[in-house]
């Protein structure tokens, strides 16, 4: 049974940030965060580099699995996820899209197995993209800014706030495993 789960059509797991050095430790890249401690924890190398994305490939949980992150910036993620999803034949259902939520409080998840964007603008674009709401979506919480949203998501979290999000990124991370074990629902009904 485990060999029939991974040799079939991957899953792809893919957590939306801007690229540069410049966002790397940003609100906004907190699903880049997710999906790299998930490919440690799965022994699985973000090293296969494509003109949309970076990803590689491995199983978690008895389920093959494409890990990525889009190269394009975050209000843009449409096209890489349309990318994976076509070249490797996986439908809008076998995608778990992970993002930050500047309307949930910090280090809060909500995992959906559908639905809409939320006025999330990497959502926006996946969902017009792969012509679809029918994808799960973790999304974490990065607190709503006290100043301009752009200068809030694309800021980096304060001393304080890093403890709380690395907590929570371990706790998205074993979100994700729980999705692959037990089901989107029971997945749900455990972290949200």
């Amino acid at each position: 049974m485990a060999a029939a789960r991974a040799s079939s059509t991957p899953y792809i797991i893919a957590g939306l940030g801007n690229p540069g050095r410049e966002y790397a430790g940003s609100r906004h890249n907190v699903g880049f965060q997710c999906v790299e401690l998930l490919a440690r924890r799965h022994q699985i190398s973000l090293n296969d580099r494509r003109s949309k994305v970076v990803l590689g490939q491995g199983v978690i949980r008895e389920r093959r699995v494409v890990i990525a992150k889009p190269r394009t910036y975050v209000n843009a993620s449409g096209a890489a996820i349309r990318y994976l999803a076509t070249r490797f034949g996986t439908s809008p259902e076998m995608l778990i899209i992970i993002t930050d939520d500047m309307d949930l409080p910090l280090g809060k998840l909500r995992l959906r197995a559908s639905g809409g964007s939320g006025g999330h603008n990497g959502l926006n674009s996946i969902i017009d993209e792969v012509g679809s709401e029918a994808f799960p979506r973790l999304r974490i919480g990065i607190g709503r800014p006290v100043g301009g949203a752009v200068e809030h998501v694309l800021g980096p979290f304060t001393r304080g706030e890093e403890a709380q999000m690395t907590s929570a990124l371990d706790q998205a991370a074993e979100a994700v495993e729980a999705w692959f074990e037990d089901g989107v629902e029971a997945a749900m009904n455990r972290f949200n």
